[in-house]
């Protein structure tokens, strides 16, 4: 029952999350409750602060339901993967073929985190179908933790590209954005598996 409610919401969820990202407001004006709520969730992630700022807007959609939190968490990993894989990409077109270290660490990192954008978006489409497919839910959620760790493990891989590039302002930027991108992803793998741990079978 919890589980085909939950399902049931991500329609709900969806709403919210496009109107959140809005200037005009929000479809459920948070309340203090609910944002304790995702604060107290956000405690149990690696990076609890970016988890409540990025968050928190949603409080009012998610209310107390750890599987709406969980899928919003994962609407906004997709959403900065899907900006960093674009930024990327285009920085990769720009240096061309040129032979230099930088080149092949930004063409690379362009690489990964393309598949990092479709392991999130597979998790999303997972997660949607949880309790629909006949198998059985801790199945499917392990394969949304395999996926999202595998996302997260390409993130780092674009990373350790750089290592051996010279400090300048592209190195300095692209990093700086990757582990923004990180910390989001790392805490949406949180907060599925902090769902993942109510679910008896």
């Amino acid at each position: 029952m919890e589980v085909q409610l939950s399902t049931m919401f991500f329609f709900f969820i969806s709403t919210a999350v496009l109107l959140a990202s809005t200037t005009s407001g929000q479809a459920f004006p948070p309340t203090s409750y609910d944002t304790d709520y995702i604060r107290t969730c956000c405690e149990t992630t690696r990076y609890p602060e970016t988890c409540f700022t990025t968050l928190s807007n949603y409080s009012g959609a998610i209310q107390h339901d750890p599987y709406c939190l969980a899928m919003v968490a994962i609407h906004v990993a997709l959403h900065n993967a899907t900006h960093m894989a674009n930024y990327v990409s285009n920085m990769s077109l720009q240096v061309g073929s040129s032979n230099t270290t930088e080149s092949a660490a930004i063409s690379d990192c362009s690489s990964v985190f393309g598949d990092a954008v479709d392991e999130i978006h597979k998790s999303q489409i997972e997660m949607r179908r949880l309790g629909l497919t006949g198998e059985s839910l801790r199945f499917q959620l392990s394969n949304v933790q395999t996926w999202m760790s595998a996302a997260l493990t390409n993130e780092d891989t674009c990373m350790d590209g750089f290592e051996g590039v010279a400090a300048d302002d592209v190195k300095a930027d692209v990093c700086d954005r990757v582990v923004a991108v990180k910390e989001v992803t790392s805490n949406a793998l949180a907060l599925v598996n902090r769902y993942a741990d109510t679910i008896s079978a």
